[in-house]
């Protein structure tokens, strides 16, 4: 994986340094530097049967982890690249025992270890979704069974987990929590349960993104994106305080085409319904019962597969399609499926918004760990080295952005109070490096935005001295930086155009 400007700035400071350190302080240094060249981590947490395995599947581009509730849905399972597809249930004494997938290419469902002796399920894969992302799927949470939520901070988060669990699941830089249909009290309350137990994950609103699963269930067949997208807006406000924001999907539309499972029978079928009289298709696509139940061209082994696979939501859309266009092509229509799962958005926050944050995290992880291993050191020459390199590169203008990444934090979760405004100006400088989203001034040359920096920068260096609580006021001397940084960045570009 390629690593973000901070963390590569963090992994040659490491580079730099480490043959001069002594022993133990150097094999701690490059062991920082290592962690930074890993893949960007999601973790997914949500409700038993919110679809989190199924989006799980549809990320890595496998149908691996299993969607019905087994003993695998009850684990903590890591995703990852590796050479070989293997399934490793790594014990909590750090101990291996390894499985091949099985016959259909998933986990098994069962693993022969004594489940109060699992730590968690490490499945290396081929896929090269996984090159650059590492997915770590949780147990249900705030589940009616009780044991599931007591397993999930057991297995997850206890203090008592061994270290090769603790290694594989902590540093998430991104938290995705799954939920279907409207929120409800206690939804909120599992969320911030969550974020209580998973300090470990750095789970705060900067990372962490709402999954509104499930949506084609809105409108019994018909088109749910109509209502959909003004619901996860209000999910939205209900959740600001544990979510940046949330994303309406339709996991299993997902899944099916971004695993490959449609086959050219399916479509087939597909196109055979497209055929059929209009009334008749009318009333056969009416219901998941109509359409098992009554006499059809298509056989219903084949069309209990087909709801397996699209549910009646995406029967309907597919068949209508190929209504509109009977000579529409399979690859074409599998695109517009994919189109149709709202997951294209998910793949866009993760490959942009969440990547370019997880390199101010890893950065800000790997500046902390290495501020505790010079604290740590034997020899003192060892420490001062560590220390000057470390003030040095947090003297770069670019490594501000730590900074504001750490008061948006407080920001968004409410420790620190600010006006609704002020508080949306900072998150946007924090999380974005393009200008004029930063300044809401889409399509304005740099010398205007120059000086609309500028003046941000002038507006929080007076709200810092007069009228701002002592907290606020760190905050804001933090944002008066960032936006006087922006201005001469963007000088910059006038100078050099």
């Amino acid at each position: 994986m390629v690593a973000g400007p901070l963390s590569s700035g963090v992994a040659g400071l490491c580079a730099e340094t480490g043959h001069r350190l002594g022993g133990s302080t150097r094999a701690a240094v490059e062991d920082v530097r290592r962690r930074l060249g890993q893949p960007l981590r999601v973790a997914i947490a949500g409700r038993l049967k919110s679809g989190k395995s199924t989006l799980v599947n549809a990320l890595i581009g496998r149908r691996v982890a299993q969607t019905e509730v087994g003993e695998c849905t009850r684990l903590v399972t890591q995703f990852r690249y590796g050479t070989a597809d293997r399934v490793d249930v790594v014990r909590r004494d750090g101990t291996r025992v390894s499985h091949p997938l099985d016959e259909s290419g998933m986990i098994p469902q069962r693993l022969n270890v004594p489940r109060g002796e699992i730590g968690y399920i490490d499945v290396t894969l081929t896929s090269d979704r996984l090159r650059d992302l590492t997915v770590v799927d949780t147990p249900g949470l705030s589940s009616t069974n009780a044991p599931i939520s007591d397993e999930t901070k057991r297995f997850l988060f206890d203090d008592d987990l061994d270290p090769d669990s603790a290694g594989a699941l902590s540093g998430a830089e991104a938290i995705i929590y799954v939920f279907t249909q409207s929120v409800r009290a206690d939804d909120v309350e599992a969320l911030e349960a969550f974020r209580s137990i998973s300090s470990r994950l750095s789970s705060n609103p900067i990372n962490s993104l709402g999954l509104f699963n499930k949506v084609d269930k809105l409108a019994g067949g018909g088109d749910p994106w109509p209502v959909a997208g003004p619901l996860a807006e209000a999910q939205a406000r209900i959740l600001r305080r544990a979510v940046s924001d949330v994303v309406p999907v339709i996991g299993l539309l997902a899944e099916t085409t971004e695993a490959g499972r449609l086959t050219a029978a399916d479509c087939e079928a597909l196109r055979e319904l497209a055929r059929l009289p209009e009334a008749e298709r009318a009333v056969l696509l009416a219901s998941v019962d109509l359409f098992t139940s009554r006499d059809c061209p298509i056989s219903r082994e084949q069309r209990e597969r087909l709801l397996r696979l699209l549910d009646l939501y995406g029967i309907n859309f597919a068949v209508a399609a190929l209504v509109d266009e009977p000579n529409l092509a399979t690859g074409d229509l599998v695109r517009r499926l994919f189109l149709a799962s709202g997951f294209p958005r998910l793949r866009e926050t993760l490959d942009q918004a969440f990547r370019w944050r997880s390199d101010a995290i890893k950065a800000g992880w790997a500046l902390s760990t290495l501020e505790k291993i010079a604290n740590h050191a034997e020899r003192p020459a060892d420490r001062e080295l560590l220390r000057d390199a470390i003030e040095r590169l947090i003297q770069r203008p670019e490594y501000h952005r730590l900074k504001l990444l750490e008061v948006a934090q407080l920001v968004s979760t409410g420790a620190v109070d600010l006006p609704e405004q002020m508080e949306i100006e900072l998150t946007r400088l924090a999380l974005s490096n393009d200008p004029a989203w930063i300044l809401g001034m889409p399509g304005v040359p740099a010398p205007q935005l120059a000086k609309a920096a500028l003046d941000a920068a002038s507006r929080w260096r007076a709200f810092a001295v007069a009228g701002a609580s002592p907290a606020q006021a760190r905050v804001a001397h933090v944002a008066h930086r960032g936006f006087y940084l922006l201005s001469q960045q963007l000088r910059g570009q006038v100078r050099y155009t």
